[in-house]
């Protein structure tokens, strides 16, 4: 089958297109071809170089929909034929964690993509317990579009940060895919939405997503204009993942009792906190990331009833796999990429 691999870490430069031996669906996993896959900022760290243990060379590629061609050992035959996404969480489903219900938080956590071998292939392999029926009317670059974006907001709004309606949330970096689902699950729940990007025409269709302040940050202080727009009270929650280049100005937008809750460091993962602030305002610093199994049967709910719909920004080729890295790291994106066999 053909794949979009490197051998070594580096830029985009380093993926190139290969022929690869096709997997097999061992005793309860089922083969999936597939017919889209969506990058994450994950598959950029793991291409650098990020320390974890992961397979060389590499398949990346952790957000993947497609048909069930095969089954192994255990499964039912009759889900061969199955229109399918798949949800990327890997965990052993016996520790504590695991039987508390709270699987992302498995003492053997893995990602799909990450440490073993993704979707930006012709077919990949799943534990079929992982593999979830998509209706006739989703499209396969739609359901591609949705695993670590959407489950990791979902978890962090729903779960971690406790968000209710009627609260006010501000999302950093909102023209993202996790970013971006974190703006559309917030407005579903009744939020009131403040977003910072980048551009004019970005600025204009998250105010059509139903966020009620956008903020260019090339063109003002975000973190003082929500202080203004919400008469100096702050927001009730920051939705932050850049890190580094945003993290004073997102802890100075909480209100009193504010959570600010965290799931990426893309401009570096080293942060200074005034913890006079901290205590003084009561604020939370709530780490999060992916979901529960719980949590993603949740979000895929709301996307098949009509409540949530993935965005897309751009769909190529798997031929074209170096430019889609290329496209992601420039950050120029609305929503996710994705690549088509």
């Amino acid at each position: 089958m053909r794949a979009a691999i490197f051998h070594e870490n580096g830029g985009p430069e380093v993926v190139r297109i290969e022929d690869v031996p096709r997997p097999d669906a061992g005793p309860g996993e089922v083969l999936v071809r597939v017919k889209a896959s969506a990058l994450n900022h994950l598959d950029l760290w793991v291409r650098r170089g990020m320390p974890i243990e992961t397979t060389m060379p590499h398949i990346g590629g952790s957000d993947v929909s497609g048909v069930i061609e095969e089954v192994g050992e255990g499964v039912d035959p009759s889900r061969i034929g199955e229109r399918v996404v798949i949800n990327p969480s890997l965990f052993d489903g016996t520790c504590e964690r695991c039987l508390a219900g709270e699987e992302s938080m498995c003492v053997d956590f893995r990602i799909l993509g990450e440490h073993t071998d993704g979707g930006f292939a012709e077919y990949v392999a799943a534990a079929a317990d992982r593999v979830h029926r998509i209706p006739d009317d989703l499209s396969f670059e739609d359901a591609a579009a949705l695993p670590i974006a959407y489950m990791t907001a979902w978890r962090a709004l729903t779960s971690r940060a406790r968000l209710q309606e009627g609260e006010s949330v501000l999302v950093i970096g909102a023209s993202g895919g996790t970013a971006l689902a974190a703006v559309q699950i917030a407005v579903m729940m009744g939020a009131r939405v403040f977003a910072v990007t980048k551009g004019a025409d970005k600025v204009e269709r998250l105010r059509a997503m139903g966020a009620e302040h956008v903020y260019d940050r090339a063109e003002e202080d975000w973190s003082k204009a929500v202080f203004r727009d919400t008469g100096k009270r702050g927001v009730d929650v920051v939705v932050e993942n850049v890190g580094a280049a945003t993290w004073a100005g997102s802890f100075r937008a909480l209100a009193k009792g504010g959570r600010l809750v965290t799931y990426g460091g893309t401009t570096g993962p080293k942060v200074e906190i005034d913890l006079r602030l901290l205590f003084w305002k009561h604020l939370e610093v709530i780490g999060t990331t992916m979901a529960s199994r719980a949590e993603f049967a949740a979000m895929l709910d709301a996307v098949f009833t009509g409540r949530l719909r993935p965005v897309v920004d751009t769909v190529m080729p798997l031929d074209q796999a170096r430019q889609a890295h290329e496209r992601l790291e420039a950050g120029g994106q609305f929503g996710k990429i994705v690549l088509v066999p």
